[in-house]
């Protein structure tokens, strides 16, 4: 009975590092695409210059609910790194919504 719940315990570790991964993941592209490549590329390929915004607002309205639903679940599984992990996405999403309303800003 034991070895199941050590099977379940690091399966649900497993699912944590997983939706933390991707949360940072999409954040991280989104900044890329954002900031990075579309400035440059954009341009070059005859895409106008504030597409920037047009992207990054979905990606950032993803990265958001990713950073949120990895918090959820390292507290549902009561994860050792729930609170580390919980401050680092906060931080995550305090930039996302700060790019998140500049983009807007661009847009209007």
């Amino acid at each position: 009975m034991s070895g199941t719940a050590a099977t379940t315990g690091a399966e649900l570790e497993e699912a944590s590092a997983r939706t933390l991964r991707f949360s940072i993941l999409i954040s991280a592209v989104r900044c890329t695409l954002t900031y990075v490549i579309l400035p440059f590329a954009a341009p070059a390929i005859g895409l106008a210059a504030g597409v920037g915004p047009a992207v990054g607002i979905p990606i950032a309205v993803v990265a958001l609910w990713a950073n949120v639903a990895s918090i959820r679940r390292h507290w549902h599984t009561g994860h050792r790194w729930k609170w580390p992990i919980s401050l680092l996405n906060a931080g995550i999403i305090v930039l996302l919504v700060i790019l998140l309303v500049l983009d807007v800003g661009q847009l209007l």
